[in-house]
């Protein structure tokens, strides 16, 4: 909402306060102040010049030499090619530096070998339009009418040196969004009076309904509609002073019956149209659904089309207006109006907003239905622009006014609970006092009881009142005191289970990253996922920014891929990611999709290979206490390298994947090196993980150690033979670990040559050799039936 302070100061005097002290004593009150600009403040050095000298250029047909009074001892010489200028014309006039809007910078020259010091203005030069001066010539030199004097600043003279102050409403304050909702505040802060006059509307006599009859059929969508009838119409320019206010307030003056609505919206915060009766068949208004297959051509030019949740001001024939969005294009005010009818109604915010995006076209006023309007501010609004007709010399206004009320408007009325109040502020503020800030919010109180006004309908709750006496006693002066109670903020499970996870991927030298969970349905394609995969069944996105966010992504790979292929593009030499990030897998008969959470991980470069991926992923589950997990290759996924990919699981049940990308792939993604690719799925991490630690004593008994070479299939996993050896020796083995694979022409084709090395002790005595050599034959028969032997 832009504010203008020349108009402000029509209902409140807040005397010499800087904008500075102004913007911040207002955002600390509740309106917040996003800034302010003064009309003209990059103008600098154009003045009021008169004409005293017109001259022909002694070497061009079209240029003349004019001497010009700007206020100074001498005249200023000015050559220009305009050819409406004459002795006497008051003129803009940029003299040398001077600087126009945009940072145009006018400097002294010469024309044609004639001095010239500086620039007569157009209007269009000083970025203004005719409606801001309908008398301006749109192709010529600005010709002043206004009273002003030569040297004079051009600001001023043309009344272009209005402040302007930009406001935050938020949604809950939709009377703030008019000078009389912002006026009411501004007095309540700065503790002064607001005079806020009750409009008067003489009449001419006749009665409305000769003119109008109304009939609203949906009750529930239009709250109230109020309706007045102006005759003898007199269209022409509005004043300069309300052209002024709207300008200053981002509104383009266009005549005084559309400018009189404009005022009025701005004013009252109250949207208002005007139709030409001429264009209302049978002068019968009927405001009602859309039908099927409706159309209507608004006052931009567009054919929309229609449909049955959408509300129409309608006569007996057709559509005549979109009711709080736009009228309709044969509705509008022209040069033959003579009789127009002034709509002031409330509409169901919900369904103005549905409609203004269902169309394409929010406008001023469907912004402040959206948020909710004042059904009583109707009455008062439609006044207020019969008195500015009048005021104006607009027309005639008849006496009577159609007024349909569905509101049922009951005012809400709370009690005043001084003590409830500063126990939940922490203050100490009279009881007194807080009924003067009330009174000063316009509140009613009779005793303790208050009457919250209509247009505050915010206002539901005790805890209301109290937020509106410590926003205007300040929220600076309320005593800094300890919090009650005893709260005790702490993660919960899981965030602590991802925290750990975070940190364990950052200890191991990986970069966290955050990609989006919208995707384009080509991104399975580039992960080669076959055709009849379901996971190609995802969520598609309603009303996406472009097909390349189109669906809910159900594999979070392709994002990781993505970023991977980004950085070697940018010729990243090696990479180490992570995301933690959630998959979207549609659920039958459910609206909402499920949301898996994945840690998915990403790797390329020199030193990375499938053995540093999976050695990531062993550390973080055995910080997660996760063990007795089997990893088996994995032939099938068409998005890893066959051979060079393996599967994850507990107990039967898959939690994660790793590998190398498959080349295709890579292809697709524009990536020439080996990439390394892992998923863990972070739901069954966090069911798996086992925060218990338990210690044993150092030992008090020597180990036994033994290596033991085997030769074996190539096909057979080191993992099965590692449980093997751990089920055949029992509890006395104490450390298991693999120190050499062997594959090599002293190998047998399709054989490896797989080295253990075995820890055997005994935690209460020492272990005989006999314990010893019993464990290592249980070791060899397990082996005999894996199929593997001793190597020779």
């Amino acid at each position: 909402m832009n504010l203008s302070m020349r108009w402000l100061k029509d209902y409140v005097d807040i005397g010499n306060v800087s904008m500075r002290d102004f913007s911040e004593a207002m955002s600390m009150s509740g309106s917040k102040v996003e800034g302010w600009e003064t009309e003209f403040e990059d103008v600098k050095n154009v003045v009021v010049g008169k004409i005293l000298q017109v001259e022909p250029h002694p070497d061009s047909d079209h240029l003349v030499i004019c001497q010009l009074d700007v206020g100074k001892d001498e005249p200023v010489q000015i050559v220009t090619g305009a050819s409406n200028v004459h002795v006497g014309d008051l003129v803009p006039a940029a003299l040398h530096k001077s600087q126009l809007p945009n940072g145009v910078k006018i400097t002294k020259g010469k024309l044609r070998g004639v001095m010239s010091n500086g620039m007569m203005c157009s209007i269009a030069e000083l970025n203004l339009t005719k409606g801001d001066f309908p008398y301006a010539a749109e192709d010529g030199i600005f010709l002043l009418q206004e009273e002003c004097k030569p040297g004079q600043d051009i600001a001023s003279a043309i009344g272009c040196n209005d402040t302007c102050v930009e406001f935050e409403i938020t949604p809950n304050r939709p009377d703030c969004l008019s000078v009389l909702g912002l006026a009411r505040e501004v007095a309540a802060t700065f503790d002064k009076p607001v005079n806020i006059p009750t409009p008067v509307v003489k009449g001419c006599g006749g009665d409305i309904k000769d003119y109008l009859s109304e009939e609203v059929q949906n009750t529930e969508l239009c709250q109230r509609y109020v309706a007045r009838v102006v005759k003898n119409v007199k269209i022409g320019s509005s004043p300069r002073w309300m052209r002024e206010r709207l300008r200053a307030s981002g509104v383009r003056p266009i005549d005084n019956i559309v400018d009189i609505t404009n005022y009025v919206m701005l004013e009252y915060g109250q949207p208002m149209h005007a139709f030409d009766i001429e264009y209302v068949k049978d002068h019968k208004i009927i405001v009602r659904n859309a039908r099927t297959g409706e159309t209507i051509k608004t006052l931009d030019g567009v054919e929309r089309n229609l449909s049955e949740d959408m509300l129409v001001i309608a006569d007996s024939e057709k559509a005549s207006a979109v009711a709080g969005v736009m009228g309709g294009e044969y509705s509008g005010i022209n040069e033959g109006t003579h009789t127009v009818v002034f709509e002031s109604a409330c509409f169901k915010g919900s369904s103005v907003r549905v409609t203004a995006k269902k169309l394409g076209m929010r406008t001023e006023s469907s912004g402040r239905f959206e948020k909710g309007l004042d059904p009583q501010n109707c009455l008062p609004a439609i006044m207020r622009a019969c008195e500015l007709v009048e005021q104006l010399g607009a027309g005639e206004v008849v006496d009577g006014i159609i007024d349909i009320d569905n509101s049922n408007y009951q005012p809400t009325v709370l009690h005043l609970d001084a003590d409830w109040t500063n126990r939940f502020l922490g203050t100490n503020i009279p009881e007194e006092r807080m009924k003067e800030i009330l009174t000063s919010l316009h509140f009613v109180l009779n005793g303790n009881e208050i009457t919250v006004p209509s247009f505050r309908g915010d206002v539901e709750h005790k805890a209301d009142i109290a937020e509106e006496i410590a926003r205007i006693y300040g929220y600076n002066n309320i005593p800094v005191t300890t919090a009650k109670g005893n709260p005790q903020g702490k993660y919960s499970e899981y965030q602590q289970f991802e925290r750990t996870v975070n940190q364990t991927m950052l200890a191991q030298g990986m970069y966290e990253i955050m990609t989006y969970s919208f995707v384009s349905p080509k991104q399975y394609d580039k992960i080669r996922l076959p055709k009849d995969d379901p996971k190609r069944n995802s969520v598609v996105i309603l009303n996406p920014l472009g097909e390349d966010t189109s669906i809910m992504r159900t594999n979070a790979i392709p994002s990781m891929m993505d970023i991977l292929a980004k950085n070697y593009n940018n010729r990243n030499s090696a990479v180490s990611l992570y995301e933690i990030g959630n998959e979207y897998l549609p659920v039958e008969d459910d609206l909402l999709p499920d949301e898996v959470p994945n840690l998915v991980l990403g790797m390329y470069g020199e030193n990375k290979d499938f053995f540093t991926l999976k050695g990531v992923v062993e550390n973080l589950l055995e910080v997660l206490g996760i063990t007795d997990y089997d990893v088996e290759a994995c032939q099938d996924n068409p998005t890893f390298h066959p051979g060079r990919c393996a599967v994850l699981s507990k107990d039967g049940e898959e939690f994660g994947i790793i590998g190398e990308i498959h080349p295709l792939v890579c292809a697709n993604y524009g990536i020439n090196v080996r990439t390394y690719v892992g998923k863990l799925n972070m739901r069954m991490l966090f069911a798996l993980e086992n925060d218990e630690r338990s210690y044993v004593p150092m030992p008090k008994f020597p180990a036994s150690t033994r290596d033991l070479a085997l030769l074996c299939n190539d096909e057979l996993p080191v993992l099965t033979m590692e449980k093997a050896i751990k089920n055949a020796v029992g509890k006395i083995l104490e450390k298991i670990e693999l120190f050499d694979v062997y594959k090599g022409s002293q190998i047998a084709q399709g054989k490896k040559s797989v080295a253990f090395n075995i820890t055997l002790r005994a935690a209460d005595r020492t272990l005989t050799d006999e314990e010893v050599n019993s464990a290592m034959s249980k070791i060899l028969k397990a082996m005999e039936d894996l199929g593997a032997e001793i190597r020779q």
